[in-house]
């Protein structure tokens, strides 16, 4: 970010210098809209209030930079752009010449900052990101300095905890997108918190602190406890839980009825099927269809009748070998 304070001091001290085209009230002074060019070479068009900047205008630096934006008695108050020299741009809220409330700022490197400010530094809620790596940090600062409770946000992983002095500090938990959670601490060695005190005016000469992890666990994703609560239909949970037990019970009866009337419209066809001599693949029919218990029955004596016959003819076999025996004795 650029500095322009001198070129702000200039623009404050040649306020009533240079030359001046545009409204002036009954006493002579820059009152209304007016165009003035001054003797360093700064140009200003816009509102003026007995000789003082105030309003809407645009004031243009001979070095580059241009302010777009509201004044109020000479200095940037209300909603302003900024155009830096580098390439970096700041819009937003202006106090007393100074970004002050929200505001958005591209850096001359590409990141941004976007977010609360205070005396022209980033302070309270705010969301910066890299543009080189697409990290994103979104949480607190201090007077310019990522601090508090924070996100820092890369990309296939992020990192939820306490900030200080721009590093993470005490207990916090890694994020991964493959759906688990780390969670640790980072902590101080001894040797550095020895030198801690020595070294507390130029806190960015302290070693980084390391990481220890204490436990991992799934990815847990947060649901709100909110109960629901049952229609008028369906009543309370005890009623409902009747309910569902009544129509089990009126299902089971139902089965239990369709299977007797099965059986009794079996009785009858077979017993119609015994009485008709016209009809003698009825029986058999029925019993495919109905009784398959009475069919494992007839293959049963379909088999015995089988292993007779074959019984049988080994049998008739058997006696003819022997009357041949018989004869050829003789």
């Amino acid at each position: 970010m650029s500095d322009l304070s001198d070129e702000e001091a200039e623009e404050e001290a040649e306020a009533y210098l240079g030359e001046y085209d545009g409204e002036r009230n009954s006493e002579g002074e820059r009152h209304g809209h007016g165009k003035a060019e001054l003797p360093n070479g700064d140009m200003y068009e816009g509102e003026y209030e007995h000789s003082l900047r105030n309003g809407q205008g645009t004031y243009r630096f001979k070095t580059g930079a241009c302010y777009i934006g509201e004044y109020l008695q000479n200095k940037k108050h209300g909603h302003g752009t900024f155009y830096y020299p580098d390439g970096s741009k700041y819009e937003g809220s202006w106090v007393d010449d100074q970004k002050h409330g929200y505001g958005e700022y591209t850096y001359a490197n590409g990141d941004t900052y976007a977010g609360e400010w205070f005396n022209d530094n980033r302070h309270g809620q705010g969301t910066y990101i890299y543009k080189e790596t697409g990290s994103m940090y979104v949480g607190g600062w201090v007077n310019g300095i990522q601090e508090g409770e924070a996100e820092l946000i890369h990309l296939n992983h992020r990192y939820r905890g306490k900030f200080l002095n721009g590093i993470p500090v005490g207990r916090g938990k890694y994020i991964f997108d493959i759906g688990c959670e780390q969670h640790g601490e980072y902590i101080q060695s001894e040797e550095d918190k020895g030198r801690k005190e020595e070294e507390e005016e130029d806190p960015s000469l302290l070693a980084a602190p390391k990481w220890k992890v204490t436990e991992i666990t799934k990815l847990i994703h947060w649901m709100p406890n909110v109960e629901k609560e049952p229609s008028p239909s369906e009543g309370p949970p005890a009623a409902a839980a009747a309910a569902e037990a009544a129509a089990a019970d009126e299902a089971v009866e139902e089965t239990a009825a369709d299977e007797k009337d099965k059986m009794q419209t079996n009785a009858v066809i077979d017993e119609s099927a015994e009485h008709r001599d016209d009809m003698p693949s009825l029986h058999k029919v029925s019993s495919e269809v109905f009784s398959p218990a009475k069919d494992a029955e007839v293959e049963d004596e379909e088999t015995r009748e089988e292993e007779n016959e074959e019984g049988e003819e080994y049998q008739g076999t058997a006696s003819l070998e022997d009357e041949e025996e018989s004869e050829e004795a003789e």
